[in-house]
């Protein structure tokens, strides 16, 4: 074991630009194991963890950058080394913003500015929010840890001062057509979009892009605006936005299931303003929506669906179906590679709500749905790192997330995940979501590619064959392209579908499809 260690007092470094150089660094030939990053408790237990923590390292403050790497031998340390001062280099050479340290600073250097984005440790983030929306200040939090208390607190004093508070743990927005967070390249239109979910706002902005219209605004709110402590304040400031917005003809509610009681006090805002509405309640019921006078969608594409059909003054109708030609072809095929004991559907998202959809339409279609955010208690997985029967897993739950990078940004805990889930006996269909946009990997298909060879390789020496499936939510405007994203899925034989929904009625009409032919 040869184990050196580089400090760097008081020298900071995004946490996550630091977790994705480890991963780069561990790629180098002869690096056994190796951490960068600051020294916070929980790297250094990190560290511990990975028998890397010295007593010098244990001594770092948060403030203090350090690499603690185990190698084959010297050279192939200060190889290491070497490359990690190199991606730091060219990660600052790439920022040409300026990068102000304190809120007080940014807002001298842009005065005029009216919303401010806040990813914070959660500690810290409601402080800060607090103080942008005291200097009157729109804030979008990203942060999640943040107290239900906090929030609360912070979103009644933006109702008092007429600001929007979204978040935290918001992590999708689009502003006046600007992109915040975690969102696509979506064309002006006349379809405003209030949502408790990130990817379930890109989910439905991304599908009525394909479906050649536009939104106006895309304000989020947060996951737990819509519990019954926080009452749904700005969900509803977010509908009076778009009721008085000209460039809003449409409004679309989007939300995981929310408070019985909340759902109601929403609807009824809904139903005394002018505009037409579509409203998805992630396993809601769709008569309470019709009660109040709204369009339930049925899915996120049927969401997107009957708000393109409103704006373009056309019929409203259900959508559950498939677009794609030859679909029976399809279930035919890859029923006939499957073996009497693959049975299971395997589900490795990246977003939450994607993930809430796919549970509902599989357990209305098959039943027996097991996860780590599981529709009902007795759906939990009793371990969340091993697959149970039909499992679909939120990789970006806090649970995998702790210390690392979400998915959407570092697909490391899928990569694991999907070699894992091959080497299951029972696993008939993997399904996964490729989620495109600002702020997403540069190529997350392309980070997966060798991962589902190597699946397929495991599968491949007992004679197996793997269904894979996924849907990719992007525009053909997105920084990572949506046209060559599929491209490389398809090549890799990767069933692309045009919708999460679509993917999931897949995977469930071929393991019916298996399970009828025994």
């Amino acid at each position: 074991m040869v184990l050196k260690y580089l400090i760097k007092e008081n020298a900071y470094y995004d946490s996550v630009t630091l977790m994705i150089i480890t991963r780069e660094v561990k790629k180098i030939e002869g690096v056994k194991e190796v951490i960068v990053g600051m020294g916070t408790e929980l790297n250094k237990e990190l560290a511990g963890n990975l028998n890397l923590l010295t007593p010098e390292l244990q001594k770092t403050t948060p403030n203090d950058f350090f690499i603690s790497l185990d190698s084959i031998d010297d050279n192939i340390t200060k190889k290491a080394f070497a490359f990690v001062d190199e991606l730091l280099s060219k990660k600052k050479a790439e920022s040409e913003d300026y990068q102000p340290s304190t809120f007080e600073s940014a807002l001298k250097y842009i005065p005029d500015a009216n919303l401010v984005l806040i990813s914070l440790p959660g500690e810290y983030a409601a402080r800060e929010a607090k103080n942008a929306l005291l200097n009157d200040k729109h804030v979008m939090l990203f942060s999640d840890n943040v107290s239900l208390e906090e929030e609360i607190d912070l979103k009644k004093l933006a109702k008092q001062r007429g600001l929007l508070m979204m978040g935290p743990d918001c992590g999708t927005a689009i502003i006046n057509h600007v992109a915040l967070a975690f969102a696509n390249v979506i064309r002006k239109g006349p379809i405003g979009i209030v949502g408790a979910s990130g990817t379930g706002i890109q989910e439905v902005t991304v599908m009525i892009d394909k479906l050649g219209n536009g939104i106006s605004q895309a304000i989020g709110t947060g996951g737990r605006d819509l519990k019954a402590e926080v009452g749904g304040i700005m969900m509803i400031e977010g509908l009076k936005a778009l009721q008085n917005d000209p460039l809003t003809e449409v409004i679309v509610l989007i939300s995981k299931p929310p408070d019985k009681e909340v759902a109601r006090k929403v609807l009824s805002i809904l139903k005394e303003g002018e505009k037409p509405s579509v409203v998805y309640f992630a396993g809601g019921d769709p008569e309470v929506i019709k009660e109040y006078g709204s369009i339930p969608g049925l899915s996120l594409e049927d969401t997107a669906h009957k708000a393109v059909a409103i704006a373009k003054g056309k019929s409203i109708e259900d959508f559950s179906g498939f677009t794609v030609t030859g679909i029976d072809k399809i279930i035919q095929e890859e029923t006939k590679k499957l073996n009497q004991k693959q049975r299971y559907i395997r589900g490795l998202y990246t977003g939450g709500t994607l993930c809430d959809e796919a549970m509902i339409i599989l357990s209305a279609l098959i039943g027996g749905i097991y996860s780590n955010i599981p529709l009902k208690p007795e759906g939990k997985l009793s371990d969340i790192n091993k697959s149970y029967r039909h499992s679909l897993i939120d990789l970006g739950d806090d649970e995998f997330t702790r210390g690392k990078p979400h998915p959407m940004i570092d697909p490391y805990v899928r990569q694991e995940r999907i070699l894992s889930e091959a080497k299951d006996r029972e696993t008939a269909v993997i399904l996964m979501d490729f989620v495109l946009g600002f702020g997403s990997n540069p190529d997350p298909a392309g980070e997966m590619i060798p991962y589902i060879r190597k699946a397929r390789e495991i599968a491949g020496k007992d004679g197996r064959h793997i269904c894979m499936i996924c849907s990719v939510c992007g525009t053909e405007g997105d920084p990572q392209n949506l046209i060559e994203q599929e491209k490389k899925l398809k090549e890799e034989g990767v069933i692309v579908m045009p919708s999460n929904a679509q993917t999931v009625r897949l995977a469930a009409a071929i393991v019916l499809s298996r399970r009828n032919s025994q």
